[in-house]
């Protein structure tokens, strides 16, 4: 019976909102699963939007028995999210207009079926496909091995599966949907740290917010480190697709990133053996801490941005992997607490910040599908606004080197 009004309470008060209707898809503590499921606006008999919630259980390959549970709005937006995988964005497509990509990783890979530490602790790439992972939470970048640990590549949580996952969904309109999920890295010795994802979506918009709540519940403090690696391909990326964001400040990750300094903020067509170039930017923001950073089409009318609050997520990585389509023709827009750096050289850098026992912080970023040439000019002149009279300070040098 418990199980039960779990998996259907509704009508429920959530954190003190207005009335919604809530279910609980996955709760570990409870021995909760609900596997395959879907709800719908004509199932709630809510007007407005249309849309519709469906979570699958994947058979086969390495896919067995992941989630994905999909969010669609037939007049906004299509997002797919995978439980099983850090509650990380498979893609989201609308208007014509896909964000993400397409990588030779084909299937939502079950984190069972992963070894992070295959190929000198790379094993990351194995399962890595998603449009949005988040690096972290323990620790992110490049691997390193340090006192016999091996730190992985951009941490645990993306191949974290949720411990838990609620979906909300508001009575009164515009019916707000928030998609839930719990993730623990909890290791005996080690941290004590739990992230409650939220995926925040309005049936019909072109724009969702992600809304992260990261607690260390351990009694002694802990370093932690984000990057939301965003990523996107075509029909968004293409030969003279740019690159735009306010900026204070531009330099190379690398020596190989310092031979494309010169057009760092646009892109080629894809090209056979071009490694990655990655640079490191320092983000320009508003009187209020936020800022918005977009890759932009050729045409100038298809895109996508994300907006993100400096004073959480201080720092930004543009990733640019122009390989073939194949191999995986690909940028990468990234805010985060750090860059992409081995964690022993971030802190020594001074980057990794740390969490008080019991203490939270949180992280908040919309993305937004740029669908048409107008939503481009607008996020173009934000940017103007923000970035003022201000020239970006270009710097050969790298920070570090690894």
């Amino acid at each position: 019976m418990k199980k039960a009004f779990l998996a259907g309470m509704v009508a429920a008060l959530v954190s003190g909102q207005a009335a919604a209707q809530s279910w609980v898809l996955t709760d570990a503590e409870q021995g909760v699963e609900q596997g395959n499921w879907q709800v719908s606006s004509e199932q709630l008999k809510l007007s407005g939007a249309r849309f519709s919630l469906e979570q699958k259980v994947l058979h086969g390959g390495k896919q067995e028995g992941s989630k994905v549970l999909t969010l669609t709005s037939p007049d906004g937006l299509t997002i797919a999210l995978s439980p099983s995988r850090g509650m990380d964005l498979l893609q989201v497509n609308g208007h014509g207009v896909r964000l993400g990509w397409d990588s030779p990783v084909n299937e939502v890979v079950n984190p069972a079926y992963i070894n992070l530490e295959s190929r000198n602790g790379l094993g990351w790439l194995e399962g890595f496909n998603e449009m949005m992972v988040r690096c972290g939470f323990e620790w992110t970048g490049h691997p390193v091995t340090k006192d016999g640990m091996i730190y992985t590549l951009h941490g645990k949580a993306g191949n974290t599966p949720a411990s838990k996952v609620e979906v909300v969904v508001d009575d009164q309109a515009p019916h707000e949907i928030r998609i839930r999920g719990l993730l623990k890295e909890n290791t005996f010795k080690k941290a004590n740290l739990e992230t409650w994802t939220e995926l925040r979506y309005v049936p019909g918009s072109d724009s969702f917010t992600v809304h992260d709540v990261l607690t260390n519940h351990a009694d002694y403090p802990h370093d932690y480190q984000i990057i939301y690696h965003s990523n996107f391909g075509t029909p968004i990326l293409e030969k003279d697709a740019r690159f735009i964001a306010p900026l204070k400040s531009v330099s190379p990750f690398n020596d190989y990133a310092k031979k494309g300094l010169e057009g760092w903020n646009t892109y080629s067509a894809p090209t056979k053996d071009f490694d990655e170039m990655v640079f490191n930017l320092v983000p320009k923001a508003d009187s209020n801490g936020k800022t918005v950073a977009a890759v932009i089409n050729s045409k100038g009318d298809k895109g996508a941005a994300i907006e993100f609050d400096t004073r959480q997520l201080p720092l930004l990585t543009l990733w640019k992997n122009t390989d073939t389509l194949k191999q995986g023709y690909v940028t990468g827009i990234e805010p985060g607490t750090n860059y992409a750096y081995p964690v022993t050289i971030e802190k020594e850098q001074g980057r990794v910040k740390q969490l008080q026992p019991g203490q939270s912080t949180e992280f908040v970023l919309t993305y937004s599908l740029l669908k048409d040439a107008d939503a481009v000019q607008k996020v173009e002149a934000r940017v103007k606004q923000i970035q003022g009279d201000e020239r970006v300070a270009v710097d050969e040098k790298p920070i570090a080197v690894e």
